[in-house]
C-alpha cells in the first residue's frame, strides 16, 4: 500500500469538522441472530476480516513539511498506511439494547480518533436473542456513501458478484504540465472560471426570495438522534407509474410531504416553506468504488413544502430534477462540492472553519441516496433486514435524510441534533403516511 494527498474535495471534509459536527457517514444493519451469540460472533468476524482489506488500514496524516517530489504539499493531507492498524480499536462489541436507533443516535455524536483510520463498526446485540445490529461509520474524507458501501460489504461475507475487468489506472501527473497539453488546459482553465462564475450565481440566486424554517436551522449541541422507517418499493412504482418520473423523484417528493405534516404537526407552519434541499450526485462510473475519497456533486432544489397538493408536490419535484438533470452536475448551485478542486490545500486549511458556517447559506437540508446490493448482505450467514443509512449535519443544520432501496423495500434514515429535533420519530412516520396520501391521490 502506498501513500496518496487527499483530493480537494476530501481534504475540505477534513477540515470542516468539528466536535459538534463530526463528518462522517453512518449506516446502521439490523441482522437477524440464528443465536443469542450471534452479535459476539460477529465482531469477532468483523475484526478477523478488516485486518486484510487494505481501504480499511488507512489513517489520514496532515502534512506539514512539504517534500521534494510534493513541494506544494504544504497544509494538505495524504492518506497512508497505518503502521500500528488493530482491528480491536475499530469494531466494538456493545451490550445488548432494546433500541438500536437510540444507540445509533449515542455513536453517531461521537467523533472518529483522527490518528487512527476513520472508521468504526460498533456491534449491538439485541436484548431479545433474535436480532443484533452493526453501526459503520466512515469519516467523509475517507469515503463517498459508495465506496463506504465497498469497504464495509469487504468485512461482511462474501457476495457472488459478477466478475469484471479491472479498469486500466491512470497514469499520475507530473509535477509540471505536459507542454503539448498547454492549450487544452488553458481552454480548460477558462471553462472552469466559467463554471465557476455560473455556480457562484446559482448559488446566490436559490438563497433568495423563499422562507425557510427555524426546524432546519440549530445552534451547534454535538446531539444526535436517529429514526428509520421501511416502506415498501412496490408502493412508490405505483406512484411513479401513476404519475411518470423517476423512483428518486418519488422519494423526494415524499420527503417534502412528510416535512409539510411535520411542520404543521408541531405548530411551526408550512406556509411559504421552500427549504433547499441538497442533492448529491456521484460522479463514479457505475459498478466501480475507485479511486478512494469522495467524487461527489449535486443539484438543489427547493423542495415545495408550502404547497398542500400531493401530485402538485411531485409534478414540482420532478420538473426541477429534470431542470437539474439538463443542465448536468458540474452547473449550478448543487456543483459547489467541485470549487473545492481550485482551492490549494492551505486555503482548505485555514478557511475550513468558514466554509463549514456557510452550509446554511448553501442548503437547508441533505436529501441524498445511498446504493445498495440487489443481492441479499450477511455477516456470519445471519442476513440483513434492515439497513438505514445515516448522512452527517452541517454546521447550523439539524436535520439530514438519506435514502436507500434494498431488497424491495425503501429505507429512510434520519439523523438529527437530538436537542433542536427531539420528536424525529414523528417525522419518520410521516413518510410512511405521505406515501400512503400519495397512493390516495393517484387513484391506486
Amino acid at each position: 500500500m502506498t501513500s496518496d494527498l487527499l483530493a480537494p474535495l476530501d481534504l475540505a471534509f477534513w477540515n470542516i469538522e468539528s466536535a459538534e459536527h463530526p463528518m462522517h457517514l453512518g449506516a446502521l444493519g439490523i441482522f437477524s441472530a440464528h443465536s443469542p451469540t450471534a452479535g459476539a460472533h460477529a465482531a469477532d468476524l468483523l475484526a478477523a476480516r478488516a485486518a486484510a482489506v487494505p481501504g480499511l488500514r488507512m489513517r489520514i496524516r496532515d502534512i506539514w513539511q512539504p517534500s521534494a517530489l510534493r513541494p506544494l504539499s504544504f497544509g494538505s493531507a495524504t492518506r497512508e498506511p497505518d503502521p500500528g492498524f488493530d482491528p480491536l480499536h475499530h469494531v466494538r462489541l456493545h451490550a445488548p439494547t432494546a433500541d438500536f436507533h437510540a444507540e445509533a443516535g449515542r455513536l453517531m455524536e461521537r467523533s472518529l480518533e483522527r490518528g487512527r483510520p476513520p472508521w468504526e463498526a460498533h456491534v449491538l446485540p439485541g436484548e431479545d436473542g433474535l436480532s443484533f445490529a452493526v453501526l459503520f461509520k466512515f469519516h467523509h474524507a475517507l469515503a463517498d456513501g459508495l465506496r463506504a458501501l465497498t469497504l464495509a460489504a469487504a468485512i461482511l461475507d462474501p457476495m457472488d458478484m459478477p466478475e469484471r475487468k479491472p479498469r486500466p489506472e491512470e497514469p499520475r501527473p507530473g509535477l509540471l504540465p505536459d507542454v503539448r497539453k498547454l492549450p487544452g488546459l488553458v481552454r480548460g482553465t477558462l471553462s472552469d472560471v466559467g463554471r465557476a462564475l455560473d455556480i457562484g450565481a446559482s448559488l446566490a440566486v436559490s438563497s433568495l426570495g423563499v422562507r425557510s424554517s427555524t426546524a432546519f436551522t440549530a445552534e451547534a449541541t454535538g446531539t444526535r438522534r436517529t429514526a428509520g422507517v421501511v416502506l415498501d418499493l412496490d408502493d412508490v412504482h405505483r406512484v411513479r407509474k401513476a404519475q411518470g418520473g423517476t423512483v428518486n423523484d418519488v422519494l423526494i417528493a415524499v420527503v417534502a410531504g412528510a416535512l409539510r405534516r411535520w411542520l404543521d404537526e408541531r405548530g411551526d407552519g408550512s406556509d411559504g416553506v421552500r427549504p433547499r434541499a441538497l442533492i448529491p450526485v456521484s460522479k463514479r462510473r457505475p459498478r466501480s468504488a475507485s479511486p478512494q475519497g469522495n467524487r461527489l456533486s449535486g443539484y438543489v432544489i427547493r423542495l415545495p413544502v408550502d404547497d398542500p397538493d400531493p401530485l402538485g408536490r411531485l409534478d414540482t419535484v420532478r420538473s426541477a430534477m429534470d431542470r437539474n438533470k439538463d443542465a448536468g452536475p458540474n452547473r449550478g448551485a448543487g456543483a459547489v462540492a467541485l470549487l473545492a478542486d481550485h482551492v490549494p490545500a492551505l486555503g482548505h486549511r485555514l478557511g475550513g472553519p468558514l466554509v463549514s458556517q456557510a452550509a446554511r447559506l448553501w442548503f437547508d437540508i441533505l436529501v441524498t441516496s445511498v446504493p445498495l446490493p440487489s443481492l441479499g448482505l450477511k455477516l456470519g450467514g445471519n442476513p440483513v433486514t434492515q439497513v438505514f443509512p445515516f448522512a452527517p449535519l452541517a454546521r447550523g443544520q439539524s436535520l439530514a435524510v438519506a435514502v436507500s432501496t434494498y431488497r424491495g423495500h425503501v429505507h429512510y434514515g434520519l439523523v438529527a441534533d437530538a436537542k433542536a429535533v427531539p420528536d424525529l420519530d414523528r417525522l419518520a412516520a410521516a413518510l410512511a403516511e405521505e406515501v400512503e396520501t400519495l397512493i390516495t391521490a393517484c387513484g391506486s
